[in-house]
């Protein structure tokens, strides 16, 4: 079997080894993750819509390719087939990425890294195909249009009542440029790479280093004219989807950089969020850390899975690290259990329940949600890596 791939993770991810835990059964988990898997392709044939949650009435949300969501569908099918190595998955995976390609050139938003990166770069990783390679040079070429030198930020949405608005979810399409880079040799993507991340340094966190969800700049002078959490509890409230991004995000930062200033950073949003009252005994969050009406609060499986995959990560690279891969392997745990862990033929085909959205706006609270499916496929392989 090939080795394992993962995005921006090479051989050195083995070099950091650790004990394996009897009750974690990674093999078990995939096994359900792809009868998940399986299940919701007969579920959902058409190649141009994607699933990304569960309607209140039971039905699949399906989503078109503009959405932020799509490319965790077959992003999830590419990590299948690097678990596998069955050609199908492959196949599959392709299909579903066709979807997409056109997002390369959408400058209305700033999520072609989730788009692109999670469904094209794990299919370039793993087949070397030169048009994934064109594709993403493309839609780094259309993000970096979003960004203002005057800010220092890519922007986030285009729309009220914000001016300029920055979310700590950015972080996460930084990544595709640092590829752009190292693929083409412009050194363009990089420095706005760096920039966006020094600027979100500066002014998404708080004393304790838990995350504001929204900066929002003005665009005469630079400066800030609030600070938001928009799907968060309240604005100085800890949305912990938004303190797992940002953990996720300058992990990242700190393997394409070697910057210290990030990994000193993402120890500290990991201090935050391990250490934090308010986190359950079984490691996953309530979908605000501030929640009024814990420990009643939906939970949100999605950022359990974001925060141990970025976990698995940031101990490679800590004095510490194995505080921060047992915090992970007690989350997969938890998501592996059947109190998270969907039975097969069941939940629409998503791999793990009880992960909420957007919930002040009413939207996908304790349901299944696609890139909660993603990420925690992503931790198991990463788990299984450095179990090798």
């Amino acid at each position: 079997m090939k080795k394992l791939v993962l995005l921006g993770l090479g051989i050195s991810f083995l070099a950091f080894s650790c004990k394996t835990a009897a009750n974690l059964n990674v093999d078990k988990a995939m096994k359900t993750a792809e009868s998940q898997l399986n299940y919701s392709l007969k579920l959902h044939p058409d190649k141009t819509t994607y699933p990304r949650s569960i309607n209140p009435d039971g039905s699949t949300f399906l989503v078109p390719s503009r959405d932020w969501t799509s490319g965790f569908y077959p992003g999830s099918m590419w990590y299948m087939y690097s678990y596998t190595n069955d050609q199908s998955w492959a196949d599959t995976a392709a299909a579903r990425n066709a979807g997409l390609e056109s997002v390369k050139f959408n400058t209305h938003t700033h999520d072609l890294g989730f788009v692109l990166y999670c469904s094209f770069g794990n299919g370039l990783k793993l087949t070397e195909n030169p048009e994934y390679a064109q594709i993403l040079l493309q839609g780094a070429q259309t993000l970096i249009k979003r960004f203002d030198p005057k800010i220092g930020s890519i922007r986030s949405w285009d729309f009220a009542p914000w001016e300029y608005p920055v979310i700590i979810d950015n972080m996460m399409n930084l990544e595709m440029l640092f590829w752009a880079t190292k693929y083409s040799g412009d050194s363009t993507f990089y420095d706005i790479a760096v920039k966006h991340a020094d600027t979100s340094m500066k002014n998404h966190f708080r004393a304790d280093y838990s995350s504001y969800h929204v900066v929002d700049y003005d665009t005469l002078t630079g400066g800030i004219k609030a600070k938001k959490t928009h799907q968060g509890y309240s604005d100085e409230s800890a949305w912990s989807r938004g303190q797992a991004w940002g953990l996720y995000g300058f992990t990242m930062m700190y393997r394409e950089t070697g910057d210290e200033k990030y990994l000193d950073l993402a120890e500290k949003i990991a201090a935050f969020i391990l250490n934090h009252p308010n986190l359950p005994e079984d490691m996953v969050p309530y979908w605000d850390f501030n929640a009024p009406n814990i420990p009643n609060a939906p939970r949100d499986a999605s950022a359990a899975a974001i925060t141990a995959s970025a976990l698995l990560e940031l101990g490679r690279y800590s004095k510490t690290g194995s505080t921060y891969f047992d915090a992970a392997e007690k989350i997969l745990i938890s998501l592996s259990s059947p109190a998270y862990l969907a039975k097969p033929n069941t939940n629409q085909g998503f791999i793990l329940m009880h992960s909420t959205g957007h919930l002040p706006k009413d939207s996908e609270i304790d349901t299944a949600i696609n890139y909660a499916d993603y990420y925690y496929l992503e931790a198991l392989l990463r788990y299984k890596m450095l179990n090798q």
